[in-house]
């Protein structure tokens, strides 16, 4: 794997991320190279980073083996298209990190032949901290999976669904799950100002407690549930906050956003499709 030589196509922050982990994790940033429209982006990644540039697409996926799409969705049609015939001819990897991009539209633009890896990160990916699900083609070989496995690996975790159709899911649950968790530690450092803590002591109690929480969960054996009920005791001041929460539709609210995130999913995703 770190012999490979991996193009990204799209210079920005995942791009960045996946490109900050590969080579942390030991794979040379000579046999790495990046394009990019702005010349700054190409500039700061040559710095930083000592990989190759260049403001070619084609360039890239020429000393490439497998390349790695991360522009924008709405342009990606014009730039898979650019580079379809040179991606053919050289039966070269696809690995798409492009929110709402399916399969179906990779192949009409780059051609049914070639081999498409479609995954969806999220942001943690920006701390090495990512979670990410990818679904592959049947023109992807044993050797291409592992490969882009290993490439979305040195963010984080990497799982592999059997149904493309479950990346919305996937969508609702790790793609824009952190937001969810983002808005409880906003109440909860605004409540505990409110409580009477300063902002500072309110942001560090939040921040350390989340982290903790997950460090937990990461670690442990037993589920969410188990945990919970671990340190809920009988009559105490989290069983009070805990029953708050449930009656006040906690639960239910969690699962309408989940659903209303994977629907909107399905939505952005058709309405990508070209005609």
């Amino acid at each position: 794997m770190k012999t490979h030589k991996i193009g990204f196509i799209g210079g920005g922050n995942m791009a960045s991320s996946l490109i900050s982990g590969l080579i942390a994790s030991g794979h040379a940033s000579r046999n790495i190279w990046v394009s990019d429209i702005n010349p700054d982006t190409l500039k700061s990644l040559e710095d930083k980073l000592k990989v190759n540039v260049s403001a070619s697409n084609e360039a890239v996926v020429n000393e490439a083996e497998v390349i790695v799409l991360a522009v924008k969705p709405q342009i990606m049609g014009d730039v898979a298209q650019q580079i379809a015939d040179l991606i053919r001819q050289k039966k070269t990897l696809v690995v798409s990190i492009a929110a709402g991009i399916t399969q179906r539209s990779l192949s009409r633009w780059l051609g049914a032949e070639t081999a498409v890896v479609r995954c969806m990160p999220n942001t943690p990916a920006l701390v090495l901290t990512g979670a990410t699900a990818l679904h592959a083609n049947s023109q992807v070989s044993a050797e291409q999976r592992n490969l882009a496995e290993t490439i979305l690996r040195s963010v984080g975790i990497a799982l592999w669904v059997q149904d493309e159709s479950q990346l919305d899911a996937v969508t609702a649950v790790s793609g824009s799950g952190p937001a969810y968790f983002f808005l409880l530690m906003e109440v909860m450092e605004k409540t505990a100002v409110e409580l009477g803590l300063n902002e500072e002591t309110a942001r560090l109690l939040v921040q350390q407690t989340a982290l903790g929480a997950a460090k937990i969960a990461l670690e442990s054996a037993e589920s969410p549930e188990q945990l919970r009920k671990r340190v809920t005791s009988p009559g105490g001041t989290t069983q009070r906050a805990i029953e708050t929460f449930q009656q006040g539709g906690f639960s239910e609210l969690v699962n309408k956003a989940l659903h209303a995130a994977r629907d909107r999913s399905i939505e952005m995703s058709k309405q990508a499709e070209p005609n």
